[in-house]
């Protein structure tokens, strides 16, 4: 078994208990600047539970999601994609079961709905990049959150407003469904299904734009969000959201696909560079 399949396993498992610290500073952040009592009793319930979790190892919520990765596979790697990919599957397997994960996978969607008993199979993403240093993200997708996922189809004269009221339409739809304060995953370009792929690789995104037409987009679309008054728990208040990342490509001159991904306020996540080392046997 190699060193990559082990690390992988452990830090899923963290990643179902633990927190990263931003996320956690975030949520400590919003409960002191929260003047609403009942969104600060449910702040203060999440930011108990994250400490319950971390002490007793337990997972931070029952449904600890559907695992949604992206591989990122460096064209000069000496080693296969195959290689990869077995060694995230069975990373997978066994942290689910070591880490008492739910299993939350059917193997059907429609008819029988018969569980895997696994969580797997993972929804798995490619993507080639240059070098030889290969990457993997992983979230921890509970569907509380997922299933207020969303795409509109904008006329490609719909522009920064359009994007913009577009978002808070669906977020207005999606409501206290998701568990906020929440993360926003947005996607802009391509065609339905590429918006749709961008908005959750926004979820993982780590750095900025150069373009600040769209960190000023981000920061307008978090702060009209937040305007809102959704809150934490649905229950009102100033935290609806804590985090809104946009990824764009280009699309069609006769379309503006928007699509959005949400994550609750477990966003659980884990970040892989696949050094050398990694390759070989434990």
């Amino acid at each position: 078994m190699s060193k990559l399949t082990l690390l992988l396993k452990e830090k899923v498992i963290k990643a179902a208990r633990v927190l990263p610290e931003d996320i956690e500073e975030k949520l400590r952040k919003a409960y002191l600047s929260e003047d609403k009592e009942e969104a600060r009793i449910v702040l203060k319930a999440i930011l108990d539970n994250i400490s319950i979790a971390g002490e007793t190892g337990l997972p931070l919520c029952q449904d600890t999601g559907l695992f949604w990765c992206l591989v990122t596979y460096a064209k000069g790697s000496p080693y296969p994609l195959s290689f990869l990919t077995e060694a995230l599957n069975d990373a997978l397997l066994m942290a689910a079961d070591e880490g008492y994960f739910r299993k939350s996978v059917v193997s059907e969607p429609v008819f029988d709905r018969v569980n895997t008993g696994t969580n797997l199979p993972p929804v798995i993403n490619m993507e080639e990049t240059d070098g030889a240093l290969s990457h993997i993200d992983i979230l921890l997708k509970g569907f509380g959150s997922e299933n207020c996922s969303a795409l509109r189809m904008l006329n490609p004269t719909a522009g920064k407003d359009g994007v913009l009221n577009a978002v808070l339409d669906m977020v207005r739809e999606a409501g206290g469904k998701p568990c906020p304060p929440m993360f926003l995953g947005i996607g802009i370009g391509g065609t339905a299904d590429r918006a749709a792929f961008l908005s959750k690789k926004a979820l993982i995104r780590k750095v900025r734009h150069n373009d600040e037409r769209y960190n000023d987009l981000e920061d307008e679309i978090l702060e009209r969000v937040n305007g809102l008054k959704i809150g934490a728990g649905g229950l009102g208040g100033a935290n609806t959201a804590l985090e809104a990342n946009i990824l764009y490509e280009p699309t069609h001159i006769a379309g503006l696909p928007v699509a959005l991904s949400i994550s609750c306020w477990a966003d659980r996540k884990v970040s892989l560079d696949i050094t050398e080392d990694l390759w070989k046997d434990a």
